[in-house]
């Protein structure tokens, strides 16, 4: 079992993220240990290029969030780099570009949603920007990828790839990744906005919890989030209508590794007069820990750089002989 997983390398990752993917890595590659399965993680720094970003702002983001990882958990278990340091996620792509085709491309969702009208005016990156996770994935024969709901399109996509260029040129070089969705994973929302996810690209800081926020600000966005004026009920389906009294039940429930049902059969009753200092302790007791690894790590940004950078010697050893198979599949490779 080969599990490889990326995020973008763009702002500060929050609460969300470490509940929605991280702590998810953590325990993959704690699962993994000694029974022959491999983890690799990477930064996508290669697809932050699709965007509206600064050159420093790319690089120090990388650096944060390879501590990030790093002070949740990550260690010498697992393979973590940053995509760029390996050629051969984008000399794969390449190829794979002359499989790909544009009708494929045309329905993917998240093109239609970034490009929006102005279709002419968006980069051939991010046109091509899923062929590229394609490459990622394939180039480590990969046989899981942890995917959201929002991602299940685009494996859909590094599948159908695959399956094409093992027909067209008579090889069995790419396996077909499967999907890891995994069900303890919650969708953790926006403090302000119960229908939104919590967002790294939301304007309002107080939308979210950075995981690099001190413990008083920590307690001040719990304190300040949205709520409605109900006390909690006994069942946790009766909160289906009230999406942010939902979102605040469901953090703490991940947060403390109980079920939902759990949270409101303590609370049940009470109002968020109650709830919420008890769900700003319990957050400030779990991040705190994890927020100050992360402060020294950041101390020294060097060693994080010398992190990734014996990461990427790793990933680079494990995706050569693919490229190689693959170059050799199209007649770039006698």
């Amino acid at each position: 079992m080969r599990v490889v997983s990326g995020i973008q390398t763009t702002g500060n990752l929050h609460l969300g993220n470490y509940l929605g993917a991280i702590r998810q890595w953590v325990a993959m590659q704690d699962a993994l240990e000694g029974n022959g399965g491999q983890c690799l993680f990477f930064l996508a720094d290669l697809h932050a290029l699709t965007g509206n970003v600064s050159p420093q702002e790319l690089a120090n983001s990388t650096i944060e969030m390879a501590a990030t990882l790093l002070a949740a958990g990550i260690d010498h278990r697992a393979i973590l780099f940053n995509q760029s340091r390996v050629p051969a996620h984008a000399e794969l792509c390449w190829i794979l570009q002359g499989t790909a085709r544009m009708g494929w491309l045309n329905r993917m969702t998240q093109w239609k949603d970034k490009a929006g009208k102005n279709r002419e005016g968006a980069s051939v990156g991010l046109f091509t920007y899923p062929v590229l996770q394609a490459a990622d994935v394939l180039v480590y024969q990969a046989t899981h990828v942890p995917v959201g709901e929002d991602q299940k399109q685009h494996l859909e996509l590094a599948r159908d790839i695959a399956a094409k260029f093992n027909t067209d040129f008579h090889v069995d070089l790419f396996p077909l990744p499967e999907p890891l969705v995994s069900k303890a994973a919650p969708r953790i929302m926006s403090l302000r906005d119960g229908s939104a996810k919590m967002s790294k690209s939301d304007p309002s800081d107080a939308s979210r919890i950075n995981l690099i926020d001190p413990d008083d600000m920590i307690a001040q966005k719990i304190r300040k989030s949205k709520t409605d004026p109900e006390p909690l009920p006994d069942n946790f389906d009766a909160l289906a209508e009230r999406p942010e009294a939902k979102n605040l039940v469901t953090i703490y429930a991940a947060l403390a590794e109980r079920t939902p049902q759990s949270v409101v059969e303590e609370f049940a009753g009470q109002g968020f007069g109650a709830f919420k200092p008890a769900l700003a302790d319990l957050a400030i007791s779990v991040l705190a820990p994890m927020r100050d690894r992360l402060v020294r790590l950041l101390d020294d940004r060097g060693a994080v750089g010398a992190e990734l950078a014996k990461g990427a010697e790793r990933a680079q050893a494990l995706a050569a002989p693919t490229l190689l198979a693959a170059q050799k599949a199209v007649g770039l490779q006698v």
